[in-house]
Parts: C-alpha cells; structure tokens; sequence
C-alpha cells in the first residue's frame, strides 16, 4: 500500500488535524514538521490524485482534540511553573491520555504503518521547541536541570527538579558524643516517631549530615541533603586533624549557582562550633561511587589505659609487634554486632608507636587499613581481634578512652585542603 492510499485510509476513520495526519508518517522523509507533512504535503497529494478541490479541516481532531493548537499556551504554562526555580537546561514530558494513545496505535495496527511518530514525542519536542524560544533555556536530553511534565487531561504542569547538586569537601567534627555522621533513625519507631526517642524519630537530636545540611538545604531552596562520607568515625570519636572527606548531595535544589564559599560559611557559622567543613569542588555521582568504595588510610590518634604497672619501653615493644607486615584478624567487634554482619576480616597496621603518657595514659598514634577497628585492635575484644595490644603486653586489659581521626586519606582528586594535621 502506498502512502496516498494509507492516507485516503487515515482519514476515513475521521476529522484528522494536519499534525497527527503527518505524524503517522512521521519517519518519513527529512525536514519537514508534521504539520507540513500531513497538510500541505498529504492533503495537497490525495486531493490532486482524486481530483477535489483542497480544503482545511474545521472540526477537532479526533485522535488529539487539536492539542497543537495550545503549543504556546503550555509553553507560557511551563513558564508559570518554573517562576523562582534556578536552571539552566529543561526537558518537556507529557503524560498522554490514554484515550489518545489507543486511537493512535489502533490506526497503526489497523493499517499496518510502519514509520508513525507517537503523539508524545511530537508534543515533548513542539512544546519543548517554543518553551526554549520564550526562556532561552537549553534542552538536555540526557542530565536536565529540570524536567516538565505536562497533563492535558486537567491542563496542569508538574516540575521535577533534577538532577542533584554533588559538593565534595571535607568536614571535622569537634565533640566526643551525641553526634553520629548521618541521621539515626530510632530503633523502635523507625522514625515515626514514640516514646522512647520523644517523637523526634531519631536516636540523636543531631548528625553530622544534619548540621551541614540544614543551612544548605535552606540556602538552595532543596528538599533534603544526603552525606555520603569516605567511612565514618564511631559516636564518641572526634574527626579533627585534615578531616573526613565527603560529598553532600543536594536533593531537589530550587537554586543551583550560590557560590561554594557562600555555603561554606553558612555551614560553619550555624553549626556553632561542633562541625566545619572545607568545600572543595563541584562534584557528581561518579565521585560518589568512588568516595563510598574508596579504600583509603586512615590515621587515628587514641589515649589508652593498661591496667598494671608498664614502662613506655614495654608498651612501646608491645606496639611493635602489631605492625611490620603483621595481618591483624579481626571478627565484627560486639559493639556493633547486632547491626553488622559477624564476618572476620584481615586489615593491617601500617605503623603505631607511642607518642608519650598524659596523666598515666599512653598517647599512641595508628596509622592503619581501611576498615581497621582501632578500639579492639587495642582491647583485643575478648579474642575476637588477634593479635592486640592486650594480647602482646601479655593479657594485660587495654582500652582506648578517647578516640582522634586526625587523617584520611583523599581518593577524589582536590583542589587544596585547608585543614592542616593537628
């Protein structure tokens, strides 16, 4: 069957405007809108090959309800939403009702076409054309700014704002307790909210993630931030010293150019003290991937009590024999059992050594593997970690009574680090 005849067959089933006539040939062919196609081209065809005279179509397509003819009035639609929303790139979708996509594919299927354009792709291409001319925004087909999604059943328009805004940095937090890296859900409600966590849902009133992400949600207008840091130190930890590297996903971002250095100072000024943080670069998601399975050093200062009577030589010859090589076998330590799997692991001390005693305590430093458990590592945790600095200085009870992160190491190329090592 040859186009004519599939035409004088299109339009048997009904009034047809001239975008939906051309646009069931709408892979056909090469410049031409479908609108041309369908009703200066088509049309023109049929009626010379029958010999009628040409005549325009009046009453409303029965496939589309004439919906082209609002191409500019859901352009100024799509404008109306975006009002106070920051972008620089925008894709037009359409949710098409489904009574228009059936009367489509049923012709498809009826006359056996074989080069339609859908509905869809016509009106995310015809709306997104005239949106761009009045906004002077670009499209992206792939990563946009924002995406616009319009309903002709009820005329609206929904944007989604997408995709996120990734910042790497570095942070440091300054107190022992009470600040875990990201937020806690309580354990009995889940973050509903009960008793127990005083409806807050939280199992501390703040995190890490919190205090930095609270300015910069309200800064960028977002809906949330997400950390996503390159390990994480225990509660009762401080993360001083070059701080923990991460990047902080901004979700939803209604305004996506403040400068970094106006975020920085934000953070650092509303956290009171208990977490800076170092703003390094835009980032995205492929550095995230590489934060989060990094496998970087990190370097721990810690204050550890012995019980019995020890000189710095023994402790010091005790330490010596956890490094140089020496695979430390460390099974889940019990703290953390009942939210991590029981596995045993094989990490290595890359090198300890005492620093001196401050008030019958000894100051040592570790330098260590990823994933290192530094408080059984001294403790020994009942044999679950073997060798220990319990087990070398000859069963001897050893544990750490305060915890520095003072390095770790960066697996994301920066640009500088102002935090120095303390």
């Amino acid at each position: 069957m040859g186009v004519i005849e599939e035409t004088r067959e299109i339009l048997a089933y009904g009034t047809i405007c001239n975008h939906c006539l051309g646009r069931f040939f709408g892979k056909r062919s090469f410049g031409l809108a479908n609108e041309e196609r369908g009703g200066r081209a088509l049309r023109t065809a049929l009626a010379l090959e029958d010999n009628y005279p040409y005549t325009e179509e009046t009453t409303p397509c029965w496939i589309c309800g004439n919906m082209f003819d609002e191409t500019d009035a859901w352009a100024e639609r799509i404008e109306e939403s975006v009002q106070g929303i920051e972008f620089k790139t925008l894709l037009v979708g359409c949710r098409v009702p489904p009574i228009m996509a059936e009367s489509e594919e049923m012709v498809w299927s009826d006359i056996g076409l074989t080069s339609p354009e859908t509905l869809k792709a016509q009106f995310n291409r015809e709306v997104g054309k005239a949106f761009s001319a009045r906004s002077g925004s670009e499209v992206d087909f792939k990563r946009p700014d924002l995406v616009a999604v319009c309903n002709p059943a009820d005329n609206t328009v929904e944007i989604e704002i997408n995709p996120p805004i990734y910042i790497y940095g570095r942070y440091r937090k300054y107190e022992r307790g009470g600040i875990p890296q990201t937020r806690w859900h309580c354990r009995e409600c889940h973050g509903e909210g009960c008793e127990r966590c005083n409806f807050t849902g939280k199992m501390y009133p703040d995190s890490v993630e919190e205090l930095i992400g609270r300015p910069v949600t309200e800064c960028c207008s977002a809906e949330d931030v997400i950390l996503h840091g390159a390990g994480r130190e225990d509660i009762d930890a401080r993360m001083i010293g070059t701080g923990r590297p991460f990047i902080m996903e901004i979700v939803h971002p209604n305004m996506r150019s403040i400068p970094l250095s106006v975020l920085e100072e934000r953070i650092n000024s509303t956290a009171e003290g208990r977490v800076t943080v170092m703003l390094d670069h835009i980032s995205d998601r492929r550095e995230v991937e590489t934060i989060k399975s990094g496998k970087a050093h990190k370097k721990y200062s810690i204050l550890v009590e012995v019980d019995g009577d020890f000189s710095d030589d023994d402790v010091r010859l005790s330490l010596s024999a956890l490094k140089g090589g020496a695979s430390i076998s460390q099974r889940t330590p019990q703290r953390v059992a009942h939210r991590r799997a029981d596995k045993e692991r094989k990490r290595d001390v890359i090198d300890i050594y005492l620093r001196g005693v401050e008030d019958g305590q000894y100051r040592i430093e570790v330098l260590g593997d990823a994933g290192l458990y530094i408080k059984e590592l001294i403790s020994g945790d009942e044999g679950r970690t073997i060798p220990s600095l319990t087990e070398c200085i000859g069963g001897a009870p050893a544990k750490v009574t305060a915890l520095d992160v003072i390095m770790v190491e960066g697996v994301v190329p920066e640009k500088e680090n102002k935090f120095q090592e303390d």
